[in-house]
């Protein structure tokens, strides 16, 4: 089994709906971050990717049809030349709304995450610092015009890259339609999954505490 999507938006984009929508198109199973948390061992490889050695992508990927949301999305690229039949999705949304969402959930969890007694708690922080804020946002997570400057380079550069035939621009408010028309299978007769909003972030987050 191979890649057959790739996901390449940065994560609050929509990405675990879109995760739970590629599932329920046959693209089963996709990965995402949540995927890390339930395979520790998935830590160290991503660390190994961020420190430019070799990784074995069909073994990380065994079993998935499908990978979205961080840490994948930041190896897009070399995921497309490595699957060159996959179809790329680039989910987005309002950078102002991604921005505050992504400072009000994911990156305030790291923040809480890096000052918990727990040890393994705090090495996830430890993990998502290094490789999301520090890697990708240069540690600047308090500037939104530079966060959102560093989100619009990397749209036009997946979007100058891969070919318009195997690249969707996807934003969720779209629904199936488009998506389903993409990767060329039938529309579910159900709503398009929303899922993992702010509030419902905030309200697990709470309920973990």
């Amino acid at each position: 089994m191979t890649l057959e999507v790739i996901g390449a938006g940065f994560g609050r984009t929509g990405t675990l709906s879109l995760k739970f929508a590629l599932e329920k198109l046959g693209f089963s199973k996709c990965y995402h971050m949540m995927e890390v948390i339930a395979h520790p061992d998935h830590a160290q490889r991503w660390r190994d990717a961020f420190h430019g050695e070799a990784v074995d992508w069909d073994a990380m990927f065994a079993g998935y049809r499908a990978a979205v949301d961080w840490p994948s999305c930041n190896w897009w690229q070399e995921l497309a030349e490595y699957y060159p039949d996959a179809k790329v999705i680039l989910s987005t949304r309002d950078p102002g709304r991604w921005y505050a969402s992504v400072r009000d959930t994911i990156y305030a969890s790291t923040r809480d995450a890096l000052s918990s007694p727990d040890p393994s708690v705090r090495a996830r922080g430890q993990w998502a610092d290094e490789l999301i804020w520090q890697h990708t946002f240069n540690g600047r997570m308090d500037d939104e015009a530079h966060v959102i400057e560093v989100m619009k380079r990397h749209e036009a550069q997946v979007e100058r890259t891969i070919a318009k035939g195997r690249l969707l621009v996807f934003e969720a408010v779209s629904g199936w339609e488009p998506l389903c028309e993409f990767l060329n299978v039938p529309v579910p007769d159900e709503p398009y999954p929303r899922v993992n909003t702010t509030e419902e972030f905030l309200a697990r987050t709470r309920r973990a505490d």
